[in-house]
């Protein structure tokens, strides 16, 4: 059962992500280097530092926690090769991320809303965790 700041997060970025103004996308570009629909601040240079530090392979799993639309996980898995499962609150986040699936054709990797309080996975289920730009 997710918590009352949990729900109220989830309706507030929720909100954010279902914008898909063209004026975004642009200024993401710029800003950040990517075109996710990302509301945090990690940039590509950081995303390839993060792919560089963690070697990840294609056999590797990779959890992304507070995905959002999928931002850097998805970025990851297309340059690194790894499954990505990325996991939000918010179910807008959760279906930009699998259309985001979709375009980047991550046949293995999957999109899921849950609380990184209670995610639906084992021990060791992954072999490496991001969460970039949200507080778990």
């Amino acid at each position: 059962m997710p918590t009352r700041e949990e729900v109220a997060t989830a309706e507030r970025f929720g909100a954010r992500y279902a914008l898909e103004a063209p004026a975004g996308v642009e200024l993401e570009r710029f800003v950040l280097g990517s075109d996710y629909g990302a509301t945090g601040f990690t940039t590509v240079a950081q995303a390839d530092l993060l792919a560089d530090v963690l070697a990840l392979r294609p056999t590797d799993r990779l959890l992304d926690i507070g995905s959002g639309c999928g931002w850097p996980g998805l970025y990851l898995g297309v340059r690194c090769g790894c499954t990505v499962v990325a996991t939000d609150l918010s179910a807008v986040g959760v279906q930009r991320a699998r259309q985001r699936i979709r375009r980047d054709s991550l046949t293995s990797s999957f999109a899921v809303v849950a609380s990184a309080r209670h995610l639906p996975f084992g021990e060791n289920s992954f072999n490496a965790i991001v969460h970039a730009d949200s507080l778990c």
